[in-house]
């Protein structure tokens, strides 16, 4: 990218503290932290750097010594933008500012700003706002001075005026209300695409992983659908899904979601709760890891954190693809597919070359038959529909006919019974 007047110059600073010790190895959280700068349009990042903190100063986060020396740095560079992966209080942020004369951004912001980029439905769009205006209203307490002046208040009521902090946060409560109304007509929308997809006799499957995982790049191979896959973090951020025949397996509707990322904003795992139920309403969930990135482990648990704090638990059907095999050594390559075919639920794939794909797909609908149970309907003869609806479903078994009527055996699951029962 060169530099021109339309890009800003930004450098990425990972504070490593060291009283910290749950934090992740600083060297990919760097990386992670530079990909995400990368994945915002028009910023060009000028460097990079993990600066290690005996203790995080409370008025500047980094002392005065190293404030200085990033200082002349970013000014011999002409950074404009200075990217702190971890909290920022607004008070270290406006002394920040003021020392380095740039703008500051911290993770919570960054993520906010490149979601607030991706965001391409109504909905998705409603929800960055809100999640954009939570942030903000809690960035108010004391950030910039001029917030703390008083107005109005012409003495009748008497008592001080009210302050412009308080105007202003009662300005975002404001718009956080109209902002919800909408959400909540969007939300009952999606209710009823959902209710009708219900009506589709499919089970879900919903791919989930670390953004940039290959989530996107393998639904597109398994649906041929032009869905953005690059690699670039949270490239996808609306849900996407798509018809699927499994080959010897039923047909099933694969969701592609949004991908999951450590310290993910608070305000975020709230707003973006609705885009996530299609999660919960998956039949099986499809863990996708990018087996090659050397902070794979963590990942995963930040994931399966996201997962049980929506509410899945190790009761729901689950499958682990270790995606971009492709990319290890060929000694590394071969030893991860052994070790992902000695568990019956881990599978090594490639989803750019399409390596291992046939097993995964076996299994998945291995999966969803297990969810299938039999049960024996009695029909009368009026009840033609009913019974060209079970055979269009190819879950009939048996049939035998009777005096009454019909008699016939089926292997279904129970999504498909309450559709059969709502006929």
């Amino acid at each position: 990218m060169e530099h021109g007047e339309d890009v800003t110059r930004a450098w990425v600073l990972h504070p490593e503290i060291k009283s910290d010790a749950d934090r992740r190895d600083p060297g990919p959280a760097l990386e992670e932290a530079v990909a995400l700068a990368a994945a915002l349009p028009g910023l060009e990042v000028a460097g990079s750097e993990i600066v290690r903190l005996p203790r995080p100063q409370p008025g500047y986060l980094f002392g005065s010594g190293k404030i200085e020396e990033l200082g002349e740095r970013f000014k011999a560079n002409e950074v404009e933008l200075v990217l702190i992966d971890g909290p920022v209080t607004p008070v270290q942020q406006r002394n920040l500012e003021k020392a380095w004369k740039v703008k500051i951004l911290d993770r919570t912001g960054l993520i906010l700003e490149i979601f607030s980029d991706r965001a391409r439905t109504r909905e998705g769009v409603l929800q960055v706002e809100m999640a954009a205006l939570s942030y903000q209203r809690t960035r108010l307490v004391r950030a910039w001075t001029h917030l703390e002046r008083q107005r109005g208040g012409l003495g009748f009521v008497g008592g001080p005026g009210e302050t412009q902090i308080e105007a202003d946060r009662r300005a975002i409560d404001e718009q956080l209300v109209r902002l919800r109304r909408q959400l909540d007509k969007v939300v009952k929308t999606r209710e009823l695409h959902r209710k009708a997809r219900a009506k589709v006799p499919y089970p879900i499957v919903a791919l989930v992983g670390y953004t940039n995982a290959g989530k996107s790049t393998l639904f597109n191979r398994l649906t041929g659908a032009d869905v953005m896959a690059k690699d670039m973090l949270f490239a996808t951020l609306d849900p996407t899904m798509r018809r699927v025949e499994l080959p010897d397996g039923p047909e099933i509707i694969l969701s592609d979601t949004v991908g999951f990322i450590s310290d993910l904003p608070t305000e975020l795992v709230a707003s973006f709760r609705a885009t996530l139920e299609e999660v919960l309403a998956a039949d099986l969930i499809v863990h996708v890891r990018d087996i090659s990135h050397a902070g794979t482990e963590e990942q995963a648990r930040d994931v399966e954190t996201i997962l049980a704090s929506l509410g899945v638990d190790d009761s729901r059907a689950q499958i682990e693809v270790w995606n971009k095999i492709d990319l290890l050594p060929p000694e590394a390559h071969d030893a991860m597919v052994s070790r992902a075919a000695r568990s019956p639920d881990i599978f090594a794939i490639s989803a750019v070359t399409g390596e291992g794909l046939d097993l995964l797909l076996e299994a998945i609908a291995e999966k969803l038959q297990g969810v299938r149970y039999e049960a024996v309907l009695l029909l009368p003869f009026s009840e033609g529909r009913k019974r060209a609806w079970l055979f269009a479903q190819d879950i009939v078994t048996e049939e035998r006919q009777t005096e009454e009527g019909f008699e016939l055996t089926v292997l279904w699951t129970p999504k498909q019974e309450a559709q059969y029962a709502a006929l």
